[in-house]
C-alpha cells in the first residue's frame, strides 16, 4: 500500500477528466489521474479485431477548422497539431428512410447545407435558412461554446423543445424527419428533449466534420503526454473504490490495489450517479442526493462491428442515419423489441490495400439497459475478465443477425461478405466506460424542468467537483467546455476564459 499526495486528483480518465487535468497542470497544480481500466480514455478508447481498429465512441469531430471552437479549445490543451486527422466529404451525414430509395444529404457549411437539402426540398428555402440562422443564435446563447466567460442561458433557450420547434418550422413532415435525422447523437425524444440539445450536437458538424486517422484514441494519448509533460501523473489499473472524508471535505480516495491518494481537490469524472453514491447518502442533503440519484438517464445502445471480405463493399465516406419510417424518428429511443432496431447510424472504414473499398463496418441502435438484465450481475473488462456466459452470446448473436437483416434493405447481401463480427451491449458500456446503466450520455435533458436535468460542476461537498458527460453537453466538443467549465469553477471563468484567449492569441 502507498500514499501519495497531490494538488489535484481526478477520478477517472475520459475527455472530461483529462481536459481537466492538462487545465489544472497549465496552471501550475501537481495533478494525478486514476483510471480502472488497461487503457486511458472513456469513451476515446478503441479496440482491435483481426487487425483492424474500432472506436468505443468517437466516431466523428466538428468545429475543428482553424479558429473553430474545438480547433481552439484543443489549440490551448497543445494538442490540436499533433492529431491526425481526415477531413469528411462536403456530404457527411446521409439520412435514409426505409421504402425510400433518396439518401438526404447532411453537408458542411451553412450555405452547402442549404443547398444540399434545396434539391430534395424545393419549397423549404425560407425553413432551411431560418433553421441555421437559429442553430447559430442558440449556440450563441452558450458562453463557453464561443470562448467567452458570460455565466447566463436566456430561459427561452433552455424550454423550447426539439418537437415545438421543427413543427413551427414548417409542415413539411419529410424535411422534419430529415433535419431531425441524426438524433442519435443525442438520443433525442420528442417529449423531453430541448431544442438547445439538438443544435449544440449538431451544429459544429455543420462547420466542419472530420474523422480521427486510426480511431480517437489518439486524443487521450496526446492529453496524457501533454499532462505528463506538465508534470502531472496518470495512473491505470487504479480503480477508486472509496472516498475518505474529513471535516465535510474529501481528504484521500482509496483504490481496489489499496493506494491512497491524497489532495486538496478532487475532480470525479465517473458518472455523478455513482460518485454520490460511492460516497454515501449521510454526506449531502437529502434534497440533492436523490434528486442526482433519480435523473432518469439517456438510454444506451447496441454496437455491432463487422470485418469484411476484401473488395466486397464499395466505401461509403459519409455517416448513415437509417429509420424505419418518419414516426420512428421521434420515438426510436422507445422501441419495441419485437421493432428492433427502429434506427442505426452505420459508419466505414477504408481498406487502405484496396481504396475505394471498406474493410470495416460499424453499425449503432437503441437498446435499453433492461434487456441485459438476466446479466446484471456479471462485469467483464480486459482488467477484470468475467464471464457472462453461453446465453449471453446467443444474445448478441441474436441481435447482430437482426442489425444486419435490417441493413440489409441498403446494403443488399452485406450478410455474405462477413469475415467477422463483434457486439458491444450496454453492459459494456456499463463495465468499461463506467456509465450508469450503460447511458449514451447521461442525465437526460428535459425542457419541462430544464433546471432540475442539469449537474452543475461544483458539488455540495466543498473540495469535490464532477466532470464529463453526465454534466452539461456531451459529445467531444460537449465534453471539453464541459471539462473547461469545471475548471471554471475551480480558477474562476473570468479569469480562466481570459488565459485561454491570451494563450491563443500569442
Amino acid at each position: 500500500m502507498t500514499t501519495e499526495e497531490f494538488d489535484v486528483i481526478i477520478v477517472g480518465s475520459g475527455l472530461g477528466g483529462l481536459v481537466s487535468a492538462v487545465v489544472m497542470a497549465k496552471q501550475g497544480y501537481r495533478v494525478c489521474v486514476l483510471e480502472k481500466n488497461s487503457q486511458f480514455g472513456g469513451n476515446l478508447q478503441t479496440f482491435s479485431r483481426n487487425k483492424k481498429i474500432f472506436d468505443t465512441g468517437v466516431h466523428y469531430l466538428g468545429g475543428l477548422d482553424e479558429g473553430q471552437n474545438l480547433f481552439q479549445y484543443f489549440s490551448y490543451l497543445g494538442i490540436m497539431s499533433s492529431l491526425k486527422l481526415e477531413r469528411m466529404p462536403t456530404v457527411f451525414d446521409e439520412i435514409l428512410f426505409d421504402g425510400d430509395e433518396n439518401r438526404y444529404p447532411i453537408a458542411q457549411g451553412y450555405d452547402r447545407f442549404v443547398n444540399e437539402l434545396l434539391v430534395y426540398f424545393p419549397d423549404e428555402g425560407e425553413a432551411l435558412r431560418k433553421y441555421v440562422v437559429d442553430l447559430q443564435d442558440i449556440c450563441r446563447a452558450f458562453p463557453l461554446y464561443n470562448l467567452e466567460d458570460k455565466q447566463t442561458y436566456p430561459q427561452h433557450v433552455l424550454d423550447l423543445s426539439v418537437k415545438k420547434y421543427f413543427d413551427d418550422l414548417t409542415t413539411n413532415n419529410k424535411l422534419k424527419a430529415v433535419l431531425v435525422g441524426a438524433n442519435f447523437l443525442y438520443a433525442g425524444e420528442e417529449s423531453k428533449t430541448p431544442f438547445y440539445v439538438h443544435a449544440l450536437s449538431v451544429n459544429s458538424y455543420i462547420l466542419s466534420a472530420f474523422r480521427c486517422v486510426n480511431g480517437g484514441s489518439q486524443i487521450s494519448k496526446l492529453l496524457i503526454r501533454r499532462l505528463k509533460k506538465l508534470g502531472g501523473q496518470a495512473y491505470k489499473r487504479q480503480e477508486v473504490i472509496k472516498y475518505h472524508l474529513k471535516e465535510g471535505k474529501i481528504a484521500d480516495v482509496e483504490t481496489a490495489e489499496g493506494n491512497r491518494y491524497t489532495a486538496d481537490l478532487f475532480i470525479s469524472n465517473t458518472d455523478p450517479k455513482l460518485t454520490l453514491q460511492q460516497i454515501g447518502r449521510n454526506y449531502f442533503r437529502k434534497a440533492y442526493f436523490e434528486r442526482i440519484t433519480a435523473l432518469p438517464v439517456t438510454v444506451s445502445s447496441f454496437s455491432v462491428h463487422l470485418v469484411l471480405l476484401e473488395k466486397k463493399v464499395f466505401y461509403n465516406p459519409s455517416n448513415l442515419f437509417y429509420h424505419r419510417n418518419l414516426e420512428s424518428v421521434w420515438s426510436a429511443s422507445g422501441y419495441s423489441i419485437t421493432n428492433w432496431p427502429a434506427m442505426y447510424m452505420l459508419s466505414m472504414t477504408e481498406d487502405k490495400h484496396n481504396v475505394g473499398y471498406a474493410d470495416t463496418i460499424t453499425i449503432l441502435s437503441y437498446m435499453r439497459f433492461d434487456e441485459l438484465k438476466e446479466w446484471n450481475d456479471t462485469f467483464n473488462t480486459v482488467a477484470e475478465m468475467g464471464e457472462r456466459g453461453e446465453s449471453y452470446e446467443r444474445f448478441k448473436q441474436q441481435k447482430i443477425n437482426q442489425m444486419i437483416v435490417e441493413v440489409e434493405k441498403k446494403i443488399p447481401d452485406l450478410g455474405k461478405v462477413i469475415k467477422a463480427s463483434y457486439a458491444s451491449t450496454p453492459l459494456s458500456y456499463r463495465d468499461y466506460i463506467g456509465n450508469f446503466e450503460g447511458s449514451l450520455y447521461g442525465p437526460l435533458k428535459d425542457y419541462n424542468d430544464p433546471l432540475r436535468t442539469m449537474i452543475s460542476p461544483k458539488s455540495k461537498i466543498m473540495n469535490l467537483y464532477f466532470t464529463g458527460q453526465g454534466v452539461n453537453m456531451h459529445g467531444i466538443l460537449g465534453v471539453t467546455i464541459g471539462g473547461i467549465a469545471t475548471c471554471a469553477e475551480i480558477l474562476g471563468r473570468t479569469y480562466l476564459m481570459g488565459h485561454i484567449r491570451e494563450s491563443l492569441s500569442s
